[in-house]
């Protein structure tokens, strides 16, 4: 498949359910990507990416930004709060604020960098013990809590479990952000990105089906 492919599918998803494409933030997932094959989305004119590791990101990013000019990098993964400077200085998003210690931890450093990254809160929705989020029940509280730091969250992402329909994730997700006038939904992948965007997704994360399968 091709980023073009996904391109015409996210049109034809939005189009069945009366949406606007452009309500549809693609972001290609680069991650553990070769550089022979993210070069030709980048030339194709593609500008949002999405990575899962700062490290990995910081050692390739600004030489290919060097190149092909200002893109708009999305942090998917989970972040440990001693790299959360490095992860502020380099993401324009990030994805995964998922408990009160990072909150905190971004709130002071907005302080200190003057700017901050738009960020999602992940919310576990399938209560998963080993998958990082809030909890849906603690949901509220911890929206609460993240704007009463002053931190500019924008929507809510979640990762739906691999063995349960995607579609009841979705609209749990869409649900908890509606009550709390969120409009971002961070939700779907390759597999089931076409469902995310029937249920309200405004930022899709496409990788394999753009790249190919990582090795």
């Amino acid at each position: 498949m091709s980023l073009h492919d996904i391109q015409s599918r996210v049109t034809t998803a939005c189009t069945a359910t009366g949406r606007a494409p452009a309500s549809v933030t693609l972001i290609a997932v680069s991650k553990e990507q070769a550089e022979a094959r993210v070069l030709p989305v980048l030339e194709a004119g593609h500008r949002i990416y999405g990575e899962n590791r700062v490290q990995e990101a910081a050692g390739k990013w600004p030489d290919w930004q060097e190149r092909f000019g200002k893109v708009e990098l999305h942090l998917l993964g989970p972040l440990q709060s001693n790299k959360a400077r490095a992860a502020m200085e380099l993401f324009d998003v990030m994805h995964s604020l998922d408990r009160p210690k990072l909150a905190q931890a971004i709130a002071r450093l907005a302080q200190d960098l003057g700017r901050c990254p738009r960020l999602f809160i992940q919310i576990n929705t399938g209560a998963e013990p080993q998958k990082a989020g809030i909890l849906p029940a603690e949901a509220d509280r911890f929206i609460a809590d993240c704007r009463a730091l002053d931190l500019p969250i924008i929507g809510l992402m979640c990762i739906p479990p691999v063995d349960e329909p995607a579609a009841a994730h979705f609209g749990l997700l869409a649900q908890i952000a509606a009550r709390n006038g969120l409009d971002g939904l961070s939700m779907g992948m390759s597999d089931d990105f076409e469902t995310a965007i029937a249920h309200g997704a405004t930022h899709i994360r496409v990788g394999s089906a753009i790249f190919g399968a990582r090795h």
